[in-house]
């Protein structure tokens, strides 16, 4: 929008994105060091990390083919949302032939959702509990196909019901119209359900949404929820070094502008310093945040922002638990095959199974 670049990079936050913190540079002469500690260095090649699994280094150049394929941020929203649909329709297709589940529509408190249910059925430990879904797509994409994408997996394993939120999203609608549908469908459920035996958990915008919805409750002295998860996008702005490293290292160059919140059209009218854009912003919301899982990976633009948030969760005295995956991008769990992912799956399922209800 500011800069020819963000088009691609906004692309990156549904789909893909690259940082690594101490991959080994081959290059022919040493960077140079400014005095405000910009480095500038001439062309390297950044090998992929030989920590990760064979199955990452192998799907990691053809997961960015495809991200390069999609339309740029000026592209109408209806060929932006049929591209994003067709790849989280097809991994959610994946998904259900590994974790099989039982999927309805459901509108609860005048917001449309999508449930999904385990096949085999809720386990007796989770037939009191629930869980709230909020997709990842910029807040631009990702209704019902890529909410389906984080909810099966967690459904099917978990054995618990995931609700996933079709929130109002931009270019069509603006903050704080997410926050208002996640917090009517919360306040449905707090009809059937206690607060601690609800979690909220989302992706990328989701994940961003997920921390924005519990800080809406507080101000409106709602029960906070038993427990909550933000990946790859939490409390703040994304910022740090992954926000310049991970396009350098997709092959898009060092962004002239950094993508931020207000850059998306959903952000559009928004103040970027109202805690409740940025519940990070605000020591005295985030002492009052209920546990929280943070989930990253090295070569996620938003690597950055999820640590520093994990940072502030804690200076406020909020159990955290933050895992980061090496050598795995911006929502790398939702494609299922990779061993990073079924790994991450487990964590999450471990983390509500632990964390509600206590």
């Amino acid at each position: 929008m500011h800069a020819p670049r963000l088009p691609r990079i906004l692309s990156g936050i549904a789909l893909c994105a690259g940082m690594s913190g101490t991959a080994a540079l081959a290059q022919t002469s040493p960077p140079g060091v400014q005095a405000d500690g910009s480095v500038t260095s001439p062309a390297a090649t950044v090998p992929y990390s030989d920590l990760a699994s064979p199955e990452a280094r192998a799907f990691f150049p053809k997961m960015l083919a495809a991200g390069s394929k999609a339309p740029p941020l000026t592209a109408p929203i209806a060929q932006s949302r049929a591209f994003y649909d067709r790849i989280n329709s097809d991994r959610a297709a994946r998904m259900e032939k590994l974790y099989p589940v039982k999927i309805h529509a459901e509108t609860i408190a005048g917001v449309g959702t999508d449930v999904v249910l385990p096949a085999q059925g809720v386990a007796p430990a989770n037939a009191h509990r629930v869980l709230i879904n909020l997709h990842g797509g910029a807040f631009l994409w990702g209704a019902h196909s890529g909410g389906l994408v984080e909810s099966i997996p967690i459904a099917s394993l978990g054995r618990i019901k995931v609700i996933s939120v079709d929130y109002r999203q931009g270019p069509e609608h603006t903050f704080p119209a997410a926050s208002d549908d996640v917090e009517a469908v919360y306040r449905a459920l707090l009809k059937q359900y206690k607060p601690a035996e609800i979690g909220i958990y989302g992706c990328s915008a989701g994940g961003i949404l997920t921390a924005e919805a519990v800080a809406r409750f507080i101000t409106d002295k709602l029960p906070v929820p038993g427990a909550i998860g933000t990946f790859c996008g939490s409390l703040t702005d994304l910022s740090g070094d992954s926000s310049y490293v991970a396009p350098l290292l997709n092959g898009q160059g060092v962004p002239a502008h950094r993508l931020g919140l207000t850059d998306l059209p959903y952000f559009h009218g928004a103040h970027p310093l109202d805690p409740l854009v940025q519940p990070g912003l605000s020591p005295a919301l985030l002492a009052k945040f209920p546990p929280t899982l943070l989930i990253t990976g090295t070569r996620d633009m938003a690597m950055s922002s999820v640590v520093h948030s994990q940072q502030l969760l804690d200076r406020a005295g909020v159990p955290t638990e933050l895992h980061v995956w090496e050598g795995m991008w911006h929502s790398f769990f939702s494609d299922p095959e990779l061993p990073e992912s079924r790994a991450a799956y487990g964590v999450i399922v471990r983390f509500f199974d632990r964390e509600l209800g206590r």
